[in-house]
C-alpha cells in the first residue's frame, strides 16, 4: 500500500505492544519508519534494464524471512542517529523496529499487487485482493487512532487501530469473496467456463470491484459492486497475447523478447497488444475505472532494433478526473 498507511499499520503494532519503550509516541515512531523501510527496494533501478524495478519491487525486502534483517538495519540506523540522545537501549529500538517492519509484507500482500512473501522458498508473488493499494477511509482511520494512542500515551487506541485494520480486512475479504462469486455468475451467463478468474478492489473502495477471466484466446474484463443491492456493469474483452501472430518480426533470444517475457512473468500471464498500439503489450489487470481495458502500465517494442535493445516501460495516467467521473457512478449507482 502507500507508505503513509504502511508507515501507521507499522506504527500501530509497535505502540499495541507491551515492550520496554514505555513511551507510545517514540514506540510508534520506531514502527512507522520502520513500518515503510521495506520499500527502499524501489531503489533498486538500473539506467540501462527498465525493468529491473519492476521485478525488485515487493521483492527480498518484503518477504516473512527478511523481517529480522530488516528490523535489524532499521534499528542500526535509528540507534546511531537519535538512540542515545533520545536515551533509548538498542534492544528497544530494535523490539519496536522489528514488529513495525513485520506488517509491510502482509499488508502488501493483501493488496492485488503481488508480493514474494515467502522468498527465499518461492517466488511466487501473493496477491490476496482484499483491500485497495490506496483507500482513504483505510488509511485516514488507521492514522487517526495511531496519533491518538501517541497524543494520549495510551496503547488501547493503538489496540482499536489494529482492531480496525483486521476489521476493514476481514470486510475485504468477504467482499472479495462476492466479486468472485458475481465473476463466475456473469462468465457463465455467457456459456464461458473460465481457465481462471480473478477479482480486485478499484480505486479507494471495496464496494466496486473489477472481475478478469481468461478463455483459451481471449480475456474478459468485467466490473461488478458487491453487498446488498449487487450490479454487474458489463465491460469488454481482449486477445491474449500471442508473439508468433503480434508481433512476429519480434526474434527470439533478443533483449526485447526476454523482457515481454519478463513482463508477461511479472503479470502473472495476463498480457495483451494494446488495441490501439500494436507494438504495445499490457498489463490488463489494472485500470483506473474497472470495467475498461485501459492500462496503467505497459512495455513498448519496436522494429529493427539491435538484439540487445531492451523494451521500453510506460505507465499510464491519462484524464484521472474522467476516470474517476465514470467511477463515481459505479460507487453511487443504486
Amino acid at each position: 500500500m502507500d507508505p503513509l498507511t504502511q508507515g501507521a499499520l507499522g506504527a500501530a503494532l509497535a505502540q499495541a505492544t507491551p515492550t520496554k519503550t514505555k513511551n507510545v509516541a517514540i514506540a510508534g515512531g520506531l514502527g512507522f519508519v520502520a513500518g515503510m523501510a521495506a520499500d527502499l527496494d524501489a531503489l533498486i533501478r538500473s539506467t540501462t534494464d527498465p525493468l529491473i524495478f519492476l521485478e525488485y519491487h515487493r521483492h527480498f525486502t518484503h518477504s516473512l524471512a527478511f523481517i529480522p534483517v530488516g528490523g535489524l538495519l532499521c534499528a542500526l540506523a535509528i540507534y546511531y542517529a537519535v538512540g542515545r540522545r533520545w536515551q533509548l537501549t538498542f534492544l528497544q529500538i530494535f523490539v519496536s523496529c522489528t514488529l513495525g517492519y513485520a506488517t509491510h509484507g502482509l499488508l502488501d500482500a493483501s493488496t492485488s499487487y503481488g508480493t514474494m512473501l515467502l522468498w527465499p522458498f518461492s517466488d511466487v508473488r501473493l496477491s490476496w485482493s482484499v483491500v485497495p493499494i490506496i483507500d482513504p477511509v483505510f488509511t485516514i482511520t488507521l492514522v487517526a487512532l495511531c496519533v491518538t494512542a501517541a497524543l494520549k500515551q495510551n496503547r488501547v487506541f493503538a489496540g482499536a487501530a489494529l482492531l480496525w485494520v483486521g476489521v476493514y480486512v476481514s470486510t475485504g475479504t468477504i467482499q472479495h469473496s462476492a466479486a468472485i462469486t458475481a465473476g463466475e455468475e456473469i462468465a457463465a451467463s455467457r456459456g464461458h467456463v473460465p481457465l481462471r478468474l480473478e477479482a480486485k478492489p478499484s480505486f479507494a473502495n471495496i464496494l466496486v470491484w473489477k472481475t478478469i477471466y481468461e478463455l483459451e484466446d481471449r480475456f474478459h474484463v468485467d466490473a461488478v459492486k458487491v453487498g446488498t443491492s449487487p450490479q454487474h456493469f458489463t465491460g469488454t474483452s481482449i486477445p491474449k497475447l500471442d508473439l508468433s501472430r503480434d508481433v512476429p518480426w519480434l526474434e527470439p533470444g533478443t533483449q526485447q523478447a526476454i523482457d515481454i517475457q519478463r513482463f508477461v512473468d511479472f503479470s502473472n500471464g495476463f498480457v495483451a497488444v494494446d488495441p490501439d498500439i500494436p507494438n504495445r503489450v499490457i498489463d490488463i489487470r489494472y485500470s483506473f475505472v474497472p470495467n475498461e481495458i485501459d492500462p496503467l502500465w505497459s512495455v513498448n517494442v519496436v522494429t529493427e532494433a539491435e538484439s540487445n535493445a531492451h523494451a521500453t516501460y510506460q505507465t499510464h495516467r491519462e484524464n484521472p478526473r474522467q476516470s474517476f467521473g465514470r467511477l463515481w457512478q459505479m460507487l453511487t449507482s443504486d
